[in-house]
């Protein structure tokens, strides 16, 4: 019968070792080393090296990364040809429309000139290759950079 005087206790309490009783001297552990040691779990993070300097650390660092450099998304003129009709606008706005550039805020956009481009279009962007310039001019449309 379930009474209060013999409800089982949720949790045990935490083993401590090395407080007198059964277990003497070092308590199970051993003698000396890193899991004898207080605060030791049983497994060794994963990139921990025993000590010894980590791979990390020991290989040289070289050269300058600017964190505030902002890379282009690139978008080739076939891609323009497949998704945009004659006398289209293409720019930020349109070019998400139609799935060509994807993320959140502003970002840069550059028109590459990988194919062919036959119809007339308006292209407003950051950048431009001289190859999607041409390409973009020989089949009647305009750049304008931003």
């Amino acid at each position: 019968m379930l009474q209060l005087n013999n409800l089982k206790k949720l949790t045990e309490p935490r083993k401590r070792v090395g407080r007198g009783g059964k277990r003497g001297r070092y308590s199970g552990r051993g003698k000396e080393g890193q899991k004898s040691r207080t605060g030791s779990t049983s497994e060794i993070k994963a990139f921990f090296e025993g000590g010894q300097m980590p791979l990390v650390r020991r290989i040289p660092r070289r050269g300058f990364v600017n964190a505030l450099a902002c890379k282009p998304t690139v978008v080739n003129i076939e891609e323009l040809e497949r998704k945009f009709a004659e006398g289209q606008t293409v720019d930020e706005a349109s070019l998400r429309e139609k799935g060509l550039i994807k993320g959140k805020g502003a970002i840069r956009i550059k028109i590459l000139g990988t194919g062919a481009l036959t119809k007339k279009l308006t292209v407003n962007v950051h950048a431009v290759s001289a190859s999607a310039a041409q390409a973009i001019e020989k089949a009647g449309g305009a750049v304008q950079l931003l």
